[in-house]
């Protein structure tokens, strides 16, 4: 029997994770690894997708998937044999990383066809929902917000505020042409938020020339959204590369009067979707690491000390 929203600290029943792209700035190792799969040191990011969830207190996790990539769910399983064998052998710390995927969420598989954009993706999640979900979450897994927890902020926003609420980062100008970026208006002074911090949305570009851009606010893959994003999504017509945007859809709901706000974080946020970026945050979670982290600190200054005097030598 499926759990009411109100059983759910945040109301939040169904976190959407669209999770059917090819990869392919990962080629080769994604030829037959989802880029999914991929370790920040030890942890798969779709684990510490799944993780952040379950801090939300989600209680499905609805992964959209292509065709060819039920690795990604299977790593939720929980492998009987190989939990067999460590603890025979003692190993009761490694048992606890294998079950630990499944202990967290239990996925729900939503197949995509043919990839035909983000907001198509998030369209298809409609049909797990139950009828009385009127909010959903929406993890885009190539970004890591770092602390965990936006979430549960935009949460505290949406039950004051109402509407949709969505996670945005401050970049320099001469990045917005990479984002969706937000048009937005201070929030009244006495609303009881954080007027720095919460911010109203009075509209979106997709991937602005910097000078054209209406701010430095991008989105950053976290959204909690009002069930009628599913409407305005069918009513989305496809843009650029024949891709349904879901950014379409939330500025057709915020010109049909819907109230849409933005959480600025102001942690960290690693791009797991591309090398450049997912480079460095195992750099980041490795340091980290209490077992790692020393002597990977140790073996980095080393290696720069090494470039470094490899270009000193190059430029003499």
């Amino acid at each position: 029997m499926s759990l009411s929203p109100s059983a759910h600290p945040h109301g939040v029943k169904t976190v959407i994770v669209p999770a059917a792209g090819l990869g392919t700035r990962f080629l080769p190792a994604t030829k037959t690894v989802p880029k999914e799969l991929l370790p920040v040191v030890d942890t798969p990011g779709i684990e510490l997708i799944a993780e952040e969830a379950n801090a939300l207190g989600a209680s499905r996790l609805a992964l959209i998937v292509a065709p060819n990539k039920q690795e990604v769910l299977r790593h939720f399983e929980h492998f009987p044999d190989l939990v067999e064998t460590l603890s025979e052998r003692g190993k009761t710390d490694q048992v606890e990383k294998v079950q630990r995927a499944g202990k967290l969420m239990t996925p729900v598989a939503v197949e995509q066809e043919k990839p035909l954009g983000l907001g198509h993706a998030v369209g298809l999640a409609e049909s797990v929902l139950d009828d009385d979900e009127d909010v959903v979450a929406v993890m885009l897994p190539d970004d890591l917000v770092l602390p965990m927890g936006v979430l549960e902020k935009m949460a505290a926003v949406r039950a004051q505020l109402g509407g949709s609420v969505l996670c945005a980062v401050d970049v320099p100008r001469e990045d917005v042409f990479n984002y969706g970026v937000f048009d937005i208006k201070d929030i009244p002074a006495d609303c009881g938020l954080d007027s720095e911090d919460v911010k109203r949305v009075v509209g979106m570009v997709e991937k602005p020339d910097p000078e054209d851009a209406p701010s430095t606010f991008v989105a950053t893959g976290r959204y909690l959204l009002d069930r009628g994003i599913f409407d305005a999504l069918r009513r989305t017509q496809p843009g650029k590369g024949g891709e349904i945007q879901l950014t379409d859809a939330i500025e057709t709901m915020i010109q049909e009067g819907h109230k849409v706000h933005i959480v600025v974080h102001r942690g960290k946020r690693h791009d797991l979707g591309n090398p450049v970026g997912y480079i460095p945050a195992c750099v980041d979670f490795g340091l980290s690491h209490p077992q790692y982290g020393p002597a990977l600190r140790r073996a980095i200054t080393e290696i720069l000390a090494e470039h470094e005097a490899a270009e000193t030598s190059a430029g003499e």
